[in-house]
Formats: structure tokens, sequence, C-alpha cells
């Protein structure tokens, strides 16, 4: 009956249109009410989900990601993109792809790579004559790669929900490949849509002009080298180098390139402050909801449950995975990764899936859900830039759908896709 009361208030709430955070507060404070718990559980429950150091380091990648786009390192990276492979069918869907690789591995972020990669790249794809869907359609999707690779926010909610006991270094390096697997699958989705839809292809500008670009350039991706780099051979954590990374970023928008007047790093500071206030309210309410779940034994019932169903670990992985798909097109990322890590973890370790290769398989999994409607951020985001109806997105965008899940479960199916660059490192 506890259970009824928890999920029923909560999709309750979801349906009416409540905000995430406090659907899963309200819902977890009427069930520990109906169970007859002091009410304080609930606030000590939420303040233990964000009193945790290596949460710090989300706010001030945040930060760091907002200071890059107002400084103008995200149009550099565009422009870096444009030369190598603007040339390609379909080439400004190909450099959107390009640049959401390399400004995720900035920002870590899909919502800010959608919104600053999709506010410099729609634009011009729509005035050089590429339909708006498609244009969309990418930014959406190649926005997911920000979740894979360094310094990806999410990786790092995923260790903590784990209980902190996996490497935050390990999930990093562990995304590289199936983020880059997913940037290469996306562009040769955009390359055959584009020759389908007859999209022109753009001049080659010359090896000079790329050299010029990616001396403009340098500044963004040394930070990439510097985060992967520094957390990777332990020098520092992921929260140090949140924090070098904003020093970083105001040296060289302030120094280096003279592009951040006053005016936007108030704009960005102010952003990152209601953006960390927003996440970290959802994670302190989930952090709640989840526990809820582990003290009425949802994990160990799931786990028995699977093994009544299914002993063969492929077909209890593509359950998991249907399922988290489909609770994905309902919940936003960040509390799905705290409430569903507790519960399906220990059903994959179980099945000898090593916790580092299920977080990739999770991220990327829930990654797509933000471009499933009808609670996909992200998907929002890149039509709200567009300024066109999520259903004329939505109706041609399933070859990159097609693309994103055959990723997954080729990450899911070969964990070699994830485990064997963090090898090289143990």
């Amino acid at each position: 009956m506890e259970l009824v009361v928890l999920f029923g208030t909560f999709v309750l709430l979801l349906l009416i249109g409540t905000p995430i955070a406090f659907c899963l507060g309200v819902a977890s404070f009427a069930t520990i009410l109906f169970m007859g718990l002091p009410p304080v559980v609930v606030f000590q429950r939420l303040n233990s989900g964000v009193a945790i150091y290596s949460l710090l380091a989300i706010p001030f990648f945040i930060y760091a990601g907002d200071l890059m786009v107002r400084g103008g390192i995200a149009a550099r990276l565009v422009a870096f993109a444009g030369s190598l492979v603007g040339h390609m069918r379909g080439g400004l869907g190909q450099v959107n792809i390009a640049a959401s690789t390399m400004f995720g591995g900035i920002s870590g972020s899909a919502i800010a790579d959608a919104s600053a990669i999709g506010g410099l790249m729609v634009p011009q794809m729509k005035a050089r004559g590429y339909g708006i869907d498609y244009a969309v359609n990418i930014t959406v999707t190649s926005a997911v790669i920000a979740l894979m690779i360094p310094p990806s926010h999410n990786m790092i909610i995923y260790s903590i929900s784990a209980g902190g006991r996996i490497s935050i270094a390990d999930l990093f390096t562990a995304g590289v490949i199936p983020g880059l697997l997913l940037a290469i699958a996306l562009m040769v989705v955009a390359y055959v849509v584009a020759a389908k839809r007859g999209y022109p292809t753009e001049k080659f500008a010359g090896f000079g002009v790329v050299l010029q670009l990616l001396l403009a350039a340098v500044p963004g991706l040394i930070l990439i080298a510097i985060i992967f780099g520094g957390v990777r051979s332990g020098v520092f954590t992921a929260t140090e180098s949140s924090c070098i990374a904003i020093v970083y970023a105001l040296l060289v928008t302030l120094l280096l390139y003279r592009s951040m007047g006053w005016r936007d790093f108030v704009a960005a500071t102010l952003g990152a402050v209601r953006t960390t206030a927003m996440v970290l309210m959802v994670i302190g309410s989930a952090a709640t909801f989840g526990w809820l779940l582990a003290y009425m034994r949802v994990p160990a019932q799931l786990v028995a449950l699977m093994q009544t169903i299914s002993d063969n670990p492929i077909i209890v992985l593509l359950l998991i995975n249907v399922l988290l798909l489909f609770l994905g097109s309902f919940m936003d990322m960040s509390p799905l990764i705290i409430i569903t890590t507790p519960i399906f973890l220990p059903v994959a370790v179980a099945y000898g899936v090593d916790p580092v290769h299920f977080g990739v398989i999770m991220v990327l999994n829930l990654g797509i859900g933000l471009c499933t409607p009808p609670v996909g951020s992200v998907l929002f985001v890149g039509c709200a830039v567009a300024k066109i109806p999520i259903w004329e997105a939505i109706k041609t965008i399933w070859p990159f759908y097609g693309a994103s899940i055959g990723v997954l479960l080729l990450v899911t199916y070969f964990p070699a896709t994830a485990m064997w660059l963090p090898s090289l490192f143990r």
C-alpha cells in the first residue's frame, strides 16, 4: 500500500503539471505520513542528498559552461568544426554534430549544448535552405553526446547515487568511446537524410583556414584536456577540476579573447545560480524518494522478480533498457538516475555487469529520453530555439532516434566499447 501512495501521489502531481522536484518531495512526504514515520525524515534525507562534496562539481561546471558560451568559446569551436566537416553533404548538419561533441567536452550538459550550439547553428541552417526540422533533430540528438564525455554532470550524479563507490575518473573515461560512436552514427544519418533531401555541400575552406581557426579554438580545446587529463591522472578531483575550469574560462574570456563584458559576466553568474538551484532541488527531492524505495526493499524485490523472468543477461539488460527508455519519456534525467540506480544497479551486478559499464548504459539511455516527448527537456529547448512545435520535429526525428538506440544496444552488449579505455589506466 505504501508503494501505491508513493507512486500514486507522484503520478497524479506529474499529470497536473507540477514541477518534478515538488512531485518527488510531496509524494515522499505523503508516504512518510502514511507510514507513520516522523515528517522530519523528509528534510533530513533532502539535506543529506545535497550535502555531498562531489556534488560541488555540478554548479561549478554549469558556471564554467555559461562563462564559455557568453565569452565566445562556443562560437570559436563551431567555426573550427565548420572548417573540418562543413564540406561534407549536409555540411552545416555535420558542423552541428562536431561542434556539439567539442562543446560537450566543456559543458557536460545536454541542455547547455542544445541551447548554445542550437542558438548558433539553427538560424544559419535555416538561412542556407535546410529544413528547420532537420536542424532541430540534429541539434537535439547530438546534445546527448555531452552527457557521455567528460565532464558529464550525470556521470557524477550516478557515482553518488551508487554510494560514491564508483570512480568518477573511470566513468569519465568509459563514456568517451560511446560518445564518439554516437557522434559518428549521427553524422552518418545526417549525411543520408541530407542526400535524400538534396541539401548542399559547403566549399572546403582550405588547410590554411583550418589551421587559423584551430589556433583560435585551442584555448577551448585545452580546457577539455585539462579536465579529462587532470581527473584521469589523479592530479585533482572532479570537484577541483570544475573550479579550475571556472578560473581558466575567466582568464581566457577576459584576458585572451577579451570578449566578455560586465553584463555578460553578471548574466552568466545569475544563470548558473538559477540552474544550480533547480538541479540541487531536484537531486535532494529525488534522494528522499530513492531512500523510501530502499526502505521498502524495492531493489531486492526487483532482483527477485527479474530472476523469475529470466536468467539470461541479454534478456535482463534488454528489459532494463526498455524500462529506462519508458521512464525517461516521462521524467527528467537527474532524478531518474538517483531513483533508479539503487534499483537497477544491483540487478545488473547480479548478472555480471560492471558498475562502470552500467553507468554508461544508464546515462546514454536516459539521455535519449531527454529527446523524447512528453517530458524531453532537450527536445523542448531545441524546438524553443527554432520556434517550431514539438510535433513538427518529432515527425522526422526517427532516423536519429534509430541511430542513438543502435549505439545504446552496441554499448549494452559489447562491454569493451565502454570498458576498454578505462582498462588502459588500471
